[in-house]
């Protein structure tokens, strides 16, 4: 099967910057649209924004400096046809219910996260979730 359409979640971790790697490698080889998707958790700073008004402001100008990094590192390898995509709400139902809807994905590629099993029973994981709930093929990278 050839993949046209891939997202990769990325938010600057390590698990996600080796699912974005893993991306150019896929995305290449299948000359598709490479879609970067950052979900700024807007939950995790809807109560602290009452103290600070910039945090909005901040957690958008990451969002940006994060992709236009990616952006870079995907042009010097030779992946040129990129979207950025920056969304509001939780990670876990933007990127399958909404991004790879929004960008008929055929795969959506995303790093493990590092929690323990509790951490995981609990809330659970975002990786889990999208593998989950996604109509697509999902490429959980360790």
């Amino acid at each position: 099967m050839e993949y046209k359409h891939i997202v990769v979640a990325v938010d600057g971790s390590e698990a996600s910057e080796k699912a974005f790697k893993k991306s150019l490698d896929i995305a290449k080889r299948n000359d598709a649209r490479l879609i970067l998707a950052h979900v700024v958790d807007s939950r995790t700073f809807a109560t602290a924004e009452a103290y600070d008004r910039t945090l909005a402001e901040r957690a958008e100008e990451y969002a940006k400096e994060l992709l236009d990094s990616y952006v870079e590192n995907a042009k010097t390898v030779g992946v040129t046809d990129l979207v950025r995509c920056v969304e509001y709400g939780s990670p876990k139902v933007k990127i399958a219910k909404d991004i790879a809807k929004d960008f008929k994905a055929d795969l959506i590629i995303c790093g493990a996260t590092g929690m323990n099993a509790v951490e995981r029973f609990l809330i659970g994981s975002v990786s889990e979730s999208i593998t989950r709930y996604a109509k697509c093929d999902v490429l959980v990278v360790r």
